[in-house]
C-alpha cells in the first residue's frame, strides 16, 4: 500500500530540484535526503581519504555522513535540510572544505 494512502496525507503539489544537473521531483516537507533516496540516489558525498561513497546513515543530523552541497553552500546535512523550489543539490566531495573555499 502507498504510505500516502495509509497515512491519509495530502502534500502539496511536487516542485523541482537539481541533483548534480538532472530534475528531480519533491514534494513539501520533504528533506534533501528523501528526495534523494525517493529518486534511487543513496549516495551523495565520498570520503575526504578514499573517495568512499557515503549517504545517510543516522537519519536524524548526528553523524555528518549525509553532507551535500545546497545552493553553493557545501556542509549541509541532507537528513536535516528541507527542500525548497529551485534548489540546486550537489554531491560533496570529503568535508566540503574546498568547495566553500571557492564559493567566496
Amino acid at each position: 500500500m502507498n504510505p500516502l494512502e495509509l497515512a491519509g496525507a495530502r502534500p502539496g503539489p511536487a516542485f523541482t530540484v537539481t541533483f548534480d544537473g538532472r530534475p528531480v521531483e519533491a514534494l513539501p516537507g520533504q528533506t534533501v535526503a528523501d528526495v534523494l533516496w525517493a529518486a534511487g540516489v543513496t549516495s551523495w558525498r565520498s570520503t575526504r581519504g578514499e573517495g568512499r561513497p557515503r549517504g545517510v546513515f543516522c537519519g536524524i543530523g548526528v553523524c555528518f555522513d549525509c553532507l551535500v552541497t545546497v545552493n553553493g553552500r557545501p556542509g549541509r546535512r541532507a537528513c536535516l535540510v528541507p527542500v525548497r523550489p529551485g534548489d540546486v543539490i550537489g554531491t560533496q566531495n570529503g568535508t566540503g572544505h574546498e568547495e566553500a573555499r571557492h564559493a567566496d
